[in-house]
């Protein structure tokens, strides 16, 4: 299976991956988070640890569970977090460490090397037995709101390393060493693999889009995060001056979201029924689908105002397509404003670089090239997996390969 990636990466980067999981061969490895599908850090997982069993590692990966309860406070831990703002439910820190004891009475956790994924199982370190434990924070932790974060900095602080995604998110008071290792697509998955022209248009008039208006498209889960109800602000503004055009807003369920509802059903009082609107709800694993609507897109929006990372862009931008993203998060990481893509702060913003972009579509196609090449250089699993790889021999004290130290120095 890896070795797929030749015809992309290159032999020696190929060779250079061998090396690095031959140190890592002889540990038992666990990656943990709360949902197998909806969300990025599935996503990855469902790809990633394929190819690190496919390397010989020894590597598992569970998924912790919850009831209602649960969730509501763990997304109101993301909320604050990411917002500095905490509205919690009731006695939220217990209902918390009351998870967390059910899940480390069902979940192993003899392993050699664990890797946590955000805050929804991060207080199983509570009930470590051996090994060396990572936190992979995935979301923004810039300004968070300083209950949680107190609470939650009390177990990150036991662990061996974190992970974050952005410069933007390391903190100066977590006194355990800290990695930037950006988040990443796989360039030979079913949404990142080149579609005929043919499929990517049979898929669209399925959910009824036309081919006589320009599309923008934003793929994102119904979060107040991604600004849906923003979204369909700026296309308004921008179809005042270009007359045609047409959104469809790509969505998917993730399990431990409990909020999704109710921002869906904001975001279609905001489309007021209109006819060039499409709302989409898609099952998880729809990734044929979201593959198509980034081709077909004409351009591409992920109108967030707070981002971990936001894959969607690299998905897009992968694909050639001009993104026009907000300053936030990981976003200005892939987006180079002018360059590769455009950042923007506001709705007025985004609806001026829908009207630029479909109305110079020779500058679209310069900025599309150089975004797919920023990808391939910066966002592709194959570095992703490495880093962690590197990560994981830092806590384990292992040495990299010899002839690879001697490469980077």
């Amino acid at each position: 299976m890896i070795e797929k990636y030749e015809k992309i990466i290159g032999e020696d980067e190929l060779y250079a991956i061998y090396k690095v999981a031959e140190r890592l061969k002889d540990f038992s490895i666990l990656h943990i988070n709360s949902t197998k599908a909806g969300g990025g850090v599935a996503e990855i997982l469902n790809r990633m640890v394929p190819l690190m069993k496919d390397l010989g590692l020894n590597v598992d990966w569970k998924v912790i569970r919850g009831e209602e309860d649960f969730f509501k406070v763990t997304k109101s831990f993301h909320n604050s977090l990411q917002n500095g703002v905490g509205v919690l439910p009731e006695k939220a820190f217990e209902t918390y460490d009351k998870w967390q004891a059910i899940n480390a009475s069902e979940v192993p956790l003899d392993y050699d090397i664990i890797m946590i994924h955000d805050p929804q199982p991060l207080g199983l370190i509570d009930f470590k037995k051996k090994g060396k434990w990572i936190f992979r924070c995935h979301i923004d932790i810039s300004n968070p709101y300083p209950p949680v974060w107190d609470f939650l900095k009390k177990r990150i602080s036991k662990y061996n390393a974190m992970v974050i995604s952005a410069p933007a998110f390391a903190r100066d008071d977590v006194d355990i060493p800290q990695f930037l290792i950006p988040p990443s697509i796989d360039p030979l998955s079913v949404k990142n693999k080149p579609l005929k022209e043919i499929t990517v248009r049979r898929i669209l008039h399925k959910y009824g889009i036309n081919d006589d208006k320009p599309l923008v498209v934003q793929v994102s889960r119904f979060d107040y995060a991604k600004d849906p109800v923003g979204a369909i602000k700026a296309f308004k503004e921008a179809r005042k001056h270009l007359g045609k055009l047409q959104l469809a807003y790509v969505g998917s369920p993730a399990s431990d979201d409990p909020e999704g509802q109710e921002v869906y059903e904001k975001t279609v009082k905001e489309a007021e029924n209109d006819r060039d609107i499409y709302l989409l709800m898609l099952p998880p694993y729809s990734d044929l689908e979201i593959n198509a609507f980034q081709t077909g897109a004409s351009v591409v929006m992920q109108k967030s105002i707070k981002e971990g990372f936001g894959l969607t862009v690299s998905e897009a931008m992968w694909k050639g397509k001009v993104v026009i993203g907000g300053r936030t998060g990981g976003i200005p990481l892939q987006i180079i404003h002018g360059i590769t893509g455009y950042l923007v702060n506001s709705i007025e913003g985004a609806a001026h670089y829908i009207i630029h972009t479909i109305k110079n579509a020779d500058q679209a196609n310069e900025i599309g090239e150089r975004a797919r090449i920023h990808v391939k250089n910066n966002f592709l699993i194959t570095r992703h997996m490495t880093q962690y790889m590197e990560t994981m021999l830092y806590v384990t004290e292992r040495t990299m390969p010899e002839e690879l130290r001697k490469s980077q120095a």
